[in-house]
């Protein structure tokens, strides 16, 4: 799946949470939803930085890529590491380490200590990344090309700041979820992982699936390719993600956000 598409998916995702939230009596406070679905937008996009032609590959220039080199050569030698006879041979990282329930989990606990142990420069660095991730992939039309970087980046760091203000106003959800005193912004974390679980869920729909369920193994496969029935897969960049599925996110989106929101 291309990175608009994960983008909105992990927008839309947040916002469900957000509605299910209100229908269970729990609303959000709205800079909670709103924040936790840009986060989940970035989120969405970050198991790519083991491809150097990804999104997330490019949206922090040198540092970014160089970090895609690091990424990709882990993911690859934990394949080769851990594969069983079942397994093919490859000779990349794509799609294997960041692309399980493993990974999701550990980068969001991770971020989650990060935030709390790090105080308000670790939150702002943490809502930074995200935004840029999340400008990326739903303005990417406006966000292409190299000469839009530092717009970007000044837009993200801008709206980081911004929202980590209103985020700590009382009330406003610095502490949503987790209430004890020194637990501010651990909730952070939960957006990542979401955003990390629905890229490989969407990954998953297409022609190559995604061994999400790693180490786990299925079978003579510790790397399984989990996925629907074959004739139910679709190629990236298909007509089925731009001309069904991406309106299908904005509209689940829009209607998670209307029902978290309390206006329906």
């Amino acid at each position: 799946m291309m990175g608009p598409a994960h983008s909105l998916s992990g927008a839309a995702a947040w916002l469900g949470v957000g509605a299910a939230a209100a229908a269970a009596g729990h609303t959000m406070p709205w800079p909670v939803l709103l924040v936790g679905a840009l986060i989940c937008a970035g989120a969405a996009l970050a198991p790519d930085l083991d491809h150097k032609a990804a999104t997330i590959s490019r949206a922090f220039g040198p540092v970014s890529r160089w970090l895609c080199e690091i990424v990709d050569k882990l993911s690859y030698a934990v394949y080769k590491a851990t594969r069983m006879k079942g397994d093919p041979r490859r000779s990349g990282g794509h799609r294997t380490l960041t692309h399980t329930w493993l990974w999701a989990v550990l980068i969001g606990a991770g971020a989650s200590a990060l935030a709390i142990t790090g105080g308000r420069w670790a939150v702002l660095a943490i809502l930074f990344v995200h935004m840029v991730l999340a400008i990326e992939g739903l303005l990417w039309r406006a966000a292409r090309g190299s000469s839009s970087d530092v717009l970007v980046w000044l837009l993200a760091a801008t709206s980081a700041w911004i929202l980590a203000g209103v985020l700590d106003e009382p009330g406003n959800g610095a502490g949503w979820l987790f209430t004890e005193p020194g637990q501010e912004y651990l909730w952070l974390g939960l957006p990542i992982v979401l955003g990390a679980l629905v890229h490989d869920i969407g990954d998953a729909l297409t022609v190559s699936g995604c061994p999400i369920l790693w180490p786990i193994p299925v079978g003579r496969k510790r790397w399984y390719p989990l996925g629907p029935p074959k004739p139910m897969r679709f190629r990236a960049g298909s007509w089925i993600e731009l001309k069904v599925l991406m309106p299908v996110f904005m509209l689940l989106g829009g209607v998670g956000c209307a029902v978290a929101l309390n206006v329906i």
